[in-house]
């Protein structure tokens, strides 16, 4: 087997593989090794830009923070972002090469695969190790031909896999145990040991399980995560089940719909985190509570979403609140939204056509193939606000509002706009809230009059030795990395 590759599956989705890979990279950094994160392929609709300019999982990006490391294509080589039920745009090597429906994907595995293995032989042959994320479950059968996510990746490259499971969703020995069981004799051979996630209550009441586990299947259990209520990490792909932060007596009431294909609602998280901010995600499908601040997210089908939008009586909700004072920001997919059309000539993300918007902004958008991939700086003209944050988008707006930005970025470049009595403001700018200047100055605009000042990326960093530690403390690691140091 690779002596410098440990690959991390899970029982089910959200199973912990993320956190566990993030977690383990600090804690190989912790001791000067030089580790890099690697998921072969993802589904999500959270991304980022690296800094070779190209689009991974947004999940990979905080693994390379874990790792410190900067974040670069070759550590999410494939990328699948769904746009509908049966459809998703596949992006290689951090671009994307169009849309493709699920048979049409199991055909290009093949050259996917040949993508995967060579950004993991780069990674191989630049760090001391490297710590491999699965996707989804090792045991979905009918996904196992050309496999190249999780058992298929593995025996390609030889490595030792170990399975978590996460207890706090019920029948974790069942999980563990059927997830082997379905494994191939080779399959079930690399698979040196359990890490059960996310426990609540005394150990001692879960001991004789795992002593049973341990029996039945011959292999051991590496140690018991627990439950860490409070760790707020950069979500793969789910909208997080962890509650916000421990609010002010009067925080700044502040709404997201939940679209059908909401993307990178991660950056919401600092505003999650505020303590004077109280955000609530609501189903689209429903009228919105009174609030001060609405915020239109990102969109992987932005005329899809803005359909349902307005099917569900999101016309009237907005212009009410915009009637009784609150404000409105726009991101990516949602400023496209605020403005007069939104065109999809060569079919991007859906049917070929055009949909009016909410007609806010003076502004036209056409959704091209291309797609603009950035990490910017600049300044928000509110306040002169320094702000950093990247772009992730396929259109391309103009019209007069873009006359009034709302962000100038670095070479006297605008972006977005604001409307003319100051209450509308669009940007296509992804992380907005990240820099605490940036996050201070929207909110006082939005009618918090004294915000605290967070720093989201240090609360970030905080959260990742937080998650080493329990780690440390909670699983046998060096029996779990035995394997990345034989010869």
């Amino acid at each position: 087997m690779s002596a410098r590759t440990l690959m991390i599956q899970g029982t089910t989705s959200d199973a912990g593989k993320s956190t566990l890979v993030a977690g383990l990279c600090r804690v190989l950094r912790r001791q000067g090794v030089r580790v890099a994160p690697f998921k072969p392929q993802n589904m999500s609709l959270n991304s980022a830009v690296s800094v070779d300019g190209g689009e991974i999982g947004r999940a990979q990006a905080l693994q390379a923070q874990a790792a410190g490391i900067e974040p670069t294509i070759d550590l999410n080589p494939v990328l699948l972002k769904p746009e509908s039920d049966t459809h998703a745009q596949v992006i290689v090597h951090g671009l994307a090469i169009g849309r493709m429906g699920a048979v049409d994907y199991h055909d290009y595995k093949r050259i996917a695969r040949e993508a995967v293995l060579s950004s993991y032989r780069r990674l191989q042959a630049s760090y001391d190790t490297v710590v491999v994320e699965g996707a989804g479950s090792p045991a979905e059968i009918n996904l196992r031909e050309g496999d190249i996510a999780n058992m298929g990746f593995a025996e390609a490259v030889d490595c030792p896999v170990v399975l978590i499971a996460d207890i706090d969703r019920g029948g974790v020995f069942a999980h563990l145990v059927g997830t082997l069981a379905l494994l191939s004799a080779s399959e079930q051979a690399r698979v040196t040991g359990f890490v059960i996630n996310r426990f609540r209550g005394d150990i001692a009441l879960l001991q004789p399980g795992l002593n049973w586990l341990e029996r039945h299947t011959g292999k051991p259990v590496f140690g018991v995560l627990p439950y860490l209520h409070g760790l707020h990490l950069d979500a793969e792909d789910g909208i997080s089940r962890e509650p916000a932060a421990a609010q002010t007596p009067q925080p700044l009431q502040v709404l997201v719909p939940v679209l059908p294909r909401i993307s990178n609602h991660t950056d919401f998280d600092p505003l999650r985190q505020h303590p004077q901010v109280n955000l609530r995600y609501v189903d689209a499908t429903q009228p919105p509570p009174a609030t001060d601040l609405i915020i239109l997210p990102g969109s992987k089908n932005v005329r899809g979403d803005l359909q349902c939008l307005r099917a569900h009586g999101w016309t009237e909700h907005l212009q009410r609140h915009l009637r009784y004072g609150g404000k409105l920001l726009g991101i990516c997919g949602g400023f496209q939204m605020l403005g007069r059309s939104i065109a999809d000539p060569q079919g991007v993300e859906g049917p070929v056509g055009e949909s009016p918007g909410f007609g806010w902004f003076d502004m036209h958008t056409v959704l091209q193939e291309y797609k603009q991939l950035r990490n910017v700086e600049g300044t928000l003209c509110l306040e002169q606000a320094p702000v950093s944050g990247y772009e992730i988008h396929a259109g391309y707006s103009e019209g007069a509002a873009l006359d009034h930005p709302a962000v100038i970025l670095e070479h006297d470049r605008r972006d977005g706009a604001i409307s003319a009595d100051g209450q509308i403001l669009g940007t296509y700018l992804h992380g907005l809230f990240e820099r605490h200047s940036a996050c201070a100055t929207l909110l006082r605009w939005a009618g918090l009059p004294q915000p605290l000042s967070v720093d989201h990326s240090a609360r970030r960093e905080r959260m990742l030795d937080r998650l080493a530690d329990a780690i440390e403390c909670s699983l046998d690691v060096p029996r779990l990395l035995h394997r990345l140091h034989a010869d």
